[in-house]
């Protein structure tokens, strides 16, 4: 089977929002093909390294709580929280 990374990149990019702490950072608890491929396209820090969390570029944050809206968004306002 064949997959398209770019839409499991979107879920993983939406996903890390529900673990937003910090302001900017997120838990890299993801696929580390997938968080490799996001800090290829300028979305995370770089994924590899010590610590248990990412931080968001501007850029990803932005795209990553418009995806998880988009997609998980159950109360129809499109208002984010927290």
């Amino acid at each position: 089977m064949k997959l398209d990374t770019n839409r499991i990149d979107d879920a993983v990019l939406a996903l890390m929002r529900l673990g937003l702490h910090d302001g900017d950072r997120a838990w890299k608890s993801f696929d580390w093909d997938a968080m490799n491929r996001l800090h290829a396209k300028g979305l995370i820090s770089n994924p590899v390294g010590r610590a248990k969390s990412v931080a968001f570029t501007t850029e990803g944050q932005a795209r990553a709580e418009a995806l998880l809206l988009k997609w998980f968004d159950a109360s129809g306002d499109g208002a984010m929280a927290g």
